[in-house]
Parts: C-alpha cells; structure tokens; sequence
C-alpha cells in the first residue's frame, strides 16, 4: 500500500495533564525545569505508541515568550534541556519544532520580516545540529512562511512546514489569506502540512497542499475552537476546551480519511495523546500501510 511517516501527538497538553500544574503562559517550557526527564517519559510513550518522529519540546522556547518571567535570559539552556530530552527518549528521528513568535494563531503580533527572520534563525542554529528535520509549526500567514522558511534554512536539514487554518474553512489561513499563497510561498520547504487546526477543515486544506507536488499530510488538534480568549497577550491554555467527543477511535478515523486523500504524513497536535497515536498505528497497519 502507501508508507508513511507517524509522527507524535501534542506535547504540551500532555505536559499539563500529567504533571498536573495550573498552566502558565509559558505552557510546556517551565515543566522541563519543575519536572525533569517528564519530557523524555512522553516523547517514550509517544514512540512506544508506533510515532516514527520525535518532535522537540522547542516549540514555545522564543525570547518574547520568555521576557518578563522567570525564565527570561534562559533561552540557550532551555533549547539544551529540550534537546536533552529528546535524545534520552531514544527516538529514530527527531523533528526540530519552531513555532510562532508572538503567540499562536495571531499574524498580527509577528515582528517585521527582518527581525522575524533573525529569531527563527536563531532557534534553528540552535537546535539544527542535533535534529533530522525542521518543522515550522502552526505557520497562520504568508509573512509568516517567507520569514520562518528563510530562517529556518541555516539549520541546513530538510524544511517541514506546517500551516494552521480556520476553523470553518480550510482553504484560509488563520490570517484570512489563501491557503494556496502561503503554499505557492513554501517553495523552499520539503514537506508542507496543515496542523493545530480542527480536523473537520483537513481535507480541504489537504486539496489545497495536493497542488504544490511535495509530501503532504496534517496532525490537528482536539479543541473544540480556539477561543477570544486565547487570543490576547501572553494566554494560557486553560482558556481552551477539549472535544467532549475527542476519542482515539473518532481522531483515528479522520486521519484514516486523510491517508485516503493522499496524505502520507500523519500525526496530532494539542489534544493528541500516545493512546490516539496507538490507535492511528494500528489502523494503518490494518490497511496494509507500511509506518515509515
């Protein structure tokens, strides 16, 4: 049949629901210090779960998300502890996450192209030696992409990026703009993909990434929308809600569906824990789909 590449679920969300800590606004990063080798345990479960990628736990380590807390000045020994991390949990592959400056799902609080570019580049030098990959997560405009592409290349690895979309129309990115002229923008990226969105919106965005000719594929989330009150500065994830109806079962149905649409890159993003992953795996090798 079709081989494909299994990556993990949502780190953070599994982050908050197993140390149980109220969360803060600097979501999975403080976790690595107060519950050391926890970030290894699930990157573990997830690979145990049939994950052939292992995403680094980089994804909210920028300077702005770090300015004005306690972790302000630790950005280097963050990005060392999240890669230590990932190197104990014995993963194939490992996947170097860089995810939005400013905060999540807002094009408009980005820096100017310019300085954008400077902290993308910044990261990738970092955790660039000691990954597989580069995945751009949860890119939400056409700026967005030119600048995390053209930064996320001193890294010298394979560019993944991965576009979060509306949550009622999956041809538009969170920005309002096409979907199609962000992928008309990744030239440059080696994989494009759809994340952080809900899954009802997958397919058709999976049309829109069919046309750019590389892999495609989608790891969503388990949301039920992303709310107002996420969108303000410095926002924690308490301000959003889990789908009452958000199974193993009805998640691995929609990534089946995904396959079948040509995806050949699947995963999850917040929300997906390594039992949905598990049950993802089984399907595919059900169908006659080799994990890669």
């Amino acid at each position: 049949m079709t081989d494909i590449t299994l990556l993990d679920g949502g780190m953070g969300q599994e982050l908050v629901h197993r140390a149980g800590d109220r969360p803060t606004p600097l979501w999975s990063t403080q976790v690595m210090v107060d519950h050391p080798g926890l970030v290894a345990e699930i990157h573990r479960d997830f690979t145990a779960a049939g994950a052939t990628i292992a995403t680094t736990n980089t994804y909210a380590i920028h300077h702005d998300r770090l300015a004005g807390t306690e972790m302000e000045g630790q950005f280097e020994q963050l990005h060392g502890l999240a890669i230590a991390e990932v190197k104990r949990a014995g993963a194939a592959r490992i996947g170097g996450s860089i995810g939005p400056l400013g905060a999540s799902y807002r094009a408009d609080v980005m820096p100017d192209h310019d300085a954008s570019v400077a902290l993308f580049s910044e990261v990738a030098k970092h955790i660039g030696p000691h990954v597989d990959l580069i995945q751009c997560e949860t890119v939400v405009s056409v700026a967005h992409t030119h600048a995390i592409i053209e930064g996320a290349k001193v890294a010298g690895k394979p560019i993944w990026v991965a576009f979060s979309v509306d949550d009622t129309d999956g041809t538009k990115l969170r920005s309002g703009e096409p979907l199609a002229d962000a992928v008309a923008a990744a030239h440059d990226a080696a994989v494009v993909m759809v994340n952080c969105s809900t899954p009802e919106v997958i397919l058709a965005a999976l049309d829109v990434l069919a046309t750019s000719g590389k892999p495609y594929g989608a790891y969503a989330n388990g949301f039920e929308k992303i709310s107002d009150g996420f969108l303000g500065d410095k926002p924690t994830v308490d301000a959003l809600t889990m789908r009452r109806d958000f199974t193993p079962e009805m998640y691995a149905d929609y990534a089946m569906r995904w396959v079948d649409h040509g995806a050949t890159i699947i995963g999850g993003c917040c929300e997906v824990s390594p039992a949905h992953i598990s049950e993802i795996a089984n399907r595919l090798r059900a169908a006659g789909h080799s994990i890669v």
